[in-house]
């Protein structure tokens, strides 16, 4: 069966997101305000082979983990379709 992965790798909380603060600025900037916080990340999708759901999973998981995500500073959160 073919699978759709959905991953969303964002920096780490803890961390500064300097692509999240130039936006927030020009956010104020445009007088849009009522924004408090901006976090910039990416959205990757993967169609994988597998037999199951879960193998699927699997697989998208151990690519994040060894390529999409830098587990240093990013996380990530698949879902598999």
């Amino acid at each position: 069966m073919t699978f759709t992965a959905h991953i969303n790798v964002m920096p780490l909380k803890e961390l500064l997101d300097p692509q999240g603060k130039a936006v927030m600025s020009g956010l104020k900037n445009l007088g849009i305000s009522n924004v408090h916080d901006v976090r910039i990340g990416k959205h990757i999708t993967l169609q994988i082979e597998a037999a199951t759901k879960e193998e699927a999973q699997q697989l998208a998981e151990n690519a994040c983990q060894k390529l999409l995500a830098n587990q240093v500073m990013e996380s990530f959160e698949v879902s598999i379709h």
